[in-house]
């Protein structure tokens, strides 16, 4: 079974599904829910797109590199996504802080950019809702989307990180 679950293709499938689930839901609570990221929400998203990225990339190399040359590569590849999550990791862990008032967040955080004219400021002010990063829009059992989102990026980089160890030792195909 963990061998199956480490076999290369079937891996890098899984991470992609994993990652794309992972983001359309932050869209999907965005676009259908009515929950306005901040910019803190908003940077959590970019390691998802590069691990979609990586999963795609290494789930099409899976089936058609040589054995040596798939075996280096795969396990390249994985580590560069266990990367992005544990960055992934980390700016949810500083907006859960951030979040929970045990530190301040970034100066976007809680003003937007001013430029151009009086008139220019107003019609920006009232177009574009303001999403402070140390108010939780959602939770569930007292841990906000950030927190759900430490924990999730987290254990992906844990189990990706395992999966390079396995392609790099030769035990996952």
């Amino acid at each position: 079974m963990m061998k199956t679950l480490y076999e290369p293709r079937i891996f890098f499938a899984l991470l992609l599904i994993a990652a794309m689930g992972i983001l359309g839901t932050a869209l999907a609570s965005q676009y259908f829910g009515g929950l306005q990221p901040c910019p803190l929400c908003l940077w959590q998203r970019y390691p998802y797109v590069v691990v979609i990225w990586l999963a795609g990339i290494g789930f099409g190399l899976a089936g058609y590199a040589t054995l040596t040359v798939r075996a280096r590569t795969l396990c390249t590849i994985a580590y560069l996504a266990a990367l992005a999550l544990f960055i992934d990791a980390g700016i949810a862990a500083f907006h859960v802080g951030v979040e929970q008032h045990w530190w301040e967040g970034l100066q976007s955080c809680s003003a937007a950019a001013i430029s151009g004219s009086i008139e220019a400021l107003g019609a920006q002010l009232l177009g574009t809702p303001i999403v402070r990063c140390d108010e939780v829009a959602w939770s569930l059992g007292g841990i906000s989307m950030a927190g759900y989102n430490f924990i999730t990026a987290l254990g992906l980089g844990i189990i990706t990180t395992r999966a390079a160890m396995m392609m790099k030792a030769g035990h996952g195909g």
